[in-house]
């Protein structure tokens, strides 16, 4: 279901499509009024964003109202004649999408940090702005990344259901014992923001190495006193792996068959980044052979993992849905940004946060 909010101010509406050109488009245009710019929503979202596009007065807010992602034809149609677009990464902005908003599209802001949902040559090609959300769910993901690495290693969600269950009979000396942080090594795939977050929230914890491969060594890293070391180094020799790397062409399918066979049979291995860095078979059969101890996993392919896919059956496979940015005060913040972004680039001015590319 779609519902139209006026954001600005409110237009009658006319029988004659010809009329209500004339107030829209001519009449702004001599008498020297702002035009009335159309904005497609593709869900809803928190109302921090939704009272700043409201406050701005330059929009007409189309909205496809629902929490669940718009189908594509109600996108496609949603989109036509609009000059900004606000998304989520579960959008696939693709040439079709483009084709159907045609050339009014000024700016697509995408309330995301990720962005490999958005078919980026055919917006650039386009000269189509895009404003994103990184930073603001920093504090958030790392804040989750760390829980679910616990969560795994400690067996958490184990002892949860039994539990519910009556495995619970007494205390036993090897019942649910898990991994634990202090005098541990642990090897960070990715030190960028959210990366170095979760290295310093880590640390307290008695950590003694500190590991991290990417491109190239970060100054920062002197800050958990990381080492800068090749992938296969901290693969084989850490004993919790986090994954906290963009996904892009070199990541992709990054780690797979040879990754987990190099690491220790104790090691824990943990993704919040994409989930296709993993190669999801590959780690099935790592973890159901024993050839790595556990997995937490907070992204996945596909999204949502299906409720029949092999790693649910694991026990030592801990699967969230997605929620490192999920609090309260980070969506709001998020939700005002993507705004913010949206109406700068429809105002042919700065964007808080433009990606550029």
């Amino acid at each position: 279901m779609r519902s139209d909010i006026k954001i600005t101010r409110v237009l009658p509406v006319f029988v004659c499509g010809s009329v209500l050109y004339f107030f829209r488009v001519l009449l702004p245009l001599k008498t020297g009024m702002k035009a009335v710019m159309k904005v497609f929503l593709t869900r809803r979202i928190p109302q921090e964003g939704m009272k700043i596009l409201s406050a701005a007065g330059v929009c007409e807010v189309s909205q496809w109202d629902s929490d669940e992602p718009v189908p594509r034809t109600e996108l496609l149609k949603g989109v036509q004649g609009a000059h900004g677009l606000l998304c989520l990464l579960s959008d696939k902005i693709d040439a079709e999408v483009l084709d159907a908003a045609g050339p009014n599209l000024k700016v697509i802001s995408t309330m995301s940090v990720g962005f490999d949902h958005l078919a980026l040559d055919e917006i650039k090609k386009r000269g189509i702005r895009i404003g994103y959300t990184p930073d603001v769910l920093t504090d958030a993901t790392a804040e989750l990344t760390v829980a679910l690495l616990l969560a795994t290693a400690r067996r958490l969600p184990e002892g949860v259901e039994e539990v519910k269950n009556g495995g619970w009979s007494s205390w036993k000396p090897l019942w649910l014992c898990g991994y634990g942080l202090m005098g541990s090594t642990v090897g960070v795939v990715g030190l960028g923001r959210i990366g170095m977050a979760i290295a310093q929230r880590l640390l307290p914890f008695g950590v003694n190495r500190l590991l991290y491969s990417g491109r190239t060594a970060k100054p920062r890293a002197a800050e958990v006193k990381g080492e800068f070391v090749p992938l296969d180094t901290l693969v084989s020799e850490s004993d919790f792996i986090v994954v906290s790397c963009s996904l892009t062409p070199e990541t992709q399918g990054l780690c797979d068959k040879a990754f987990f066979s190099k690491m220790k049979k104790t090691a824990v291995f943990i993704n919040s980044s994409r989930g296709a860095v993993v190669n999801q078979e590959d780690l099935y059969e790592a973890l159901s052979s024993g050839q790595i101890a556990a997995a937490g996993l907070d992204v996945t392919t596909p999204e949502p993992l299906p409720t029949n896919h092999p790693l649910l059956t694991l026990k030592n496979c801990v699967v969230l849905p997605h929620i490192g940015s999920a609090t309260y005060s980070t969506r709001g913040v998020m939700s005002a940004l993507t705004a913010q972004n949206l109406l700068g680039g429809l105002q042919d001015s700065d964007m808080p946060s433009e990606l550029r590319f």
